[in-house]
């Protein structure tokens, strides 16, 4: 069915954009749980990974405020319409002003960084000591340029993203993944010392960087540093924009931190096999929700500010595509944690206690899903309205329930407690970015309607019944071979997705139809890079 109406076709090509960042983000995190099987095999979970993962944090950091923050937050609007009034050689000017501005930030933070790594160690893993602090410190220095790499590299993928370009930037991080796990390759024929882990880090950052430029560059933006002209009153907007969506911003940063901080009070280990379940979320989350909120921000930015209803009704069907999506994947990581995580990383100096930690905060993990998926993208609509004030207050409140009651539930349920408090504190996240939202538009999102709901509440039990009717008839053959193995998890996978897609269409779920008109229109357009 080909989309009518203009609300139609703004859903079908925000679907069509989210379908291209997903097979580009497919193999970009098959890659990267192919390198945290790498990882587990040669350090399983130990403290000293647990003290790459702590300086890891920190200059990982960057990423999630810039890559997917305040950079596309600010930069996105700003960059499209230059584009649009001005063409590329108003766009060019504007992208180089921002990126000269951006390499001399992050020099400086970078050696501010290195400089504050033994105070910022304290901070963050108050429960290291010794030996353990000291190697944390040294591969936080060692890391810290990292910043430079993926902060250049989110200014190339907004460019791509506001031009059209989604599938080259959803396959940079393979291009990363790739570096990573050749250098870990070559590192572990010498026995695979920790100090592989940094550069490898620092390398995949490199590549993905330079893919992204070249990109750019082919496009007609050449990413070239030159003198910033503060008289552009596109480049003072962006930087207007940029101060408090990055204020903002930097309070959700916290939370990957809270479980470190919490992390290093618990038994030796627990840091890493959180890491290793968080790795395996990343896989939904990156191929679903960080496809589609990357999708939205630019057809958001070219809503008209006074066309509540229809920002209203985007958003709507946004966040419906959204749960549609991620719901199912979510329940069937929680019915199936200790298969997936037995058959992904079970092997070398991973052990069985390590699955039993990896395999339960998965679970949990998985549980706060659906609520991270509906926060990604609320808070892109939150950005693209123009209300820092709020996304501020969001951010906050997540920060806040998060330590809250991670530090409340680890005494009594240990690590379990602290994935439970991260995914609480989301779902709260999204009902409050919903609420403030909805007091921005003048009128309420609608998301849950009746037949809607009722549509996704029986294809979900559904498909959790015929998973797990299998696996009752069926069981995982944890001794049998990995082909044998491999064949269960993807059997469960295939039998899960075909019950949910077949209940999902006998009860005609507008989605099917959202999806069918983004491949027309791809077929239409052609494929853009």
């Amino acid at each position: 069915m080909v989309a009518r109406t203009r609300g139609e076709a703004n859903v079908a090509g925000m679907v069509g954009r989210a379908l291209r960042m997903m097979t580009g983000t497919l193999v970009s995190r098959v890659l990267g749980l192919a390198r945290e099987v790498m990882v587990a095999a040669l350090f399983g979970a130990t403290r000293a990974l647990d003290a790459f993962y702590i300086s890891y944090t920190l200059a990982n950091l960057a990423r999630q405020l810039l890559a997917e923050g305040a950079l596309s937050a600010s930069f996105v609007p700003a960059f499209s319409r230059a584009y649009g009034r001005g063409g590329a050689d108003s766009a060019r000017e504007l992208a180089r002003g921002v990126l000269s501005i951006l390499l001399v930030a992050c020099s400086v933070v970078v050696l501010l960084g290195v400089l504050a790594s033994p105070l910022l160690i304290r901070i963050i893993a108050p429960g290291f000591e010794g030996e353990h602090s000291r190697l944390a410190v040294s591969l936080s220095r060692a890391m810290f340029p990292f910043l430079i790499f993926v902060s250049v590299g989110a200014l190339a993928m907004g460019v791509l993203n506001s031009v059209g370009s989604f599938f080259v930037p959803s396959v940079a991080p393979a291009v990363s993944n790739l570096a990573f796990i050749a250098i870990l390759a070559v590192a572990s024929r010498g026995g695979g010392t920790i100090w592989a882990l940094p550069v490898a880090v620092l390398a995949g950052g490199a590549c993905s960087m330079s893919l992204q430029c070249f990109w750019a560059w082919r496009m007609g933006i050449g990413l070239t540093p030159s003198l910033p002209d503060m008289r552009n009153s596109d480049l003072r907007e962006c930087l207007a924009l940029f101060l408090p969506y990055a204020a903002g911003l930097s309070l959700n940063q916290i939370n990957p931190v809270i479980s470190r901080v919490l992390g290093s009070f618990l038994e030796g280990g627990v840091i890493s096999a959180l890491n290793y379940a968080d790795r395996i979320i990343q896989l939904p989350l990156g191929l679903f929700v960080v496809a589609i909120s990357q999708a939205v921000l630019p057809m958001l930015s070219r809503i008209a500010p006074d066309d509540s209803e229809e920002f209203r009704t985007f958003i709507r069907d946004a966040l419906r595509f959204n749960l549609f999506i991620v719901l199912p994947a979510a329940i069937g990581l929680i019915v199936a944690a200790r298969p997936i995580v037995h058959i992904l990383l079970m092997r070398g100096a991973f052990d069985e206690w390590a699955w039993n930690t990896t395999s339960g905060a998965l679970a949990c993990y998985a549980a706060g899903l659906p609520g991270t998926a509906c926060n990604t993208v609320l808070m892109r609509a939150l950005y693209a309205r123009t209300m820092p004030r709020a996304a501020m207050k969001v951010m906050a409140l997540t920060v806040c329930a998060n330590l809250f009651l991670g530090a409340i539930l680890m005494r009594r349920f240990s690590y379990i407690g602290l994935a439970i408090g991260t995914s609480c504190a989301f779902t709260c996240a999204a009902f409050a970015a919903a609420w403030h939202l909805s007091r921005g538009i003048g009128r309420n999102i609608g998301m849950f309607g009746a037949a809607w709901l009722v549509r996704l509440v029986l294809s979900c039990s559904v498909m959790t019944g015929v998973i797990l009717a299998e696996a009752r008839i069926l069981p995982y053959p944890i001794e049998g071979s990995f082909v044998l193995r491999s064949a269960w998890v993807l059997a469960t996978v295939l039998l899960g997705g075909a019950s949910y897609a077949a209940v999902t269409v006998l009860l005609r779920c507008p989605e099917w139809g959202w999806i069918r008109a983004a491949l027309a229109r791809r077929r239409d357009e052609g494929i853009i890079g």
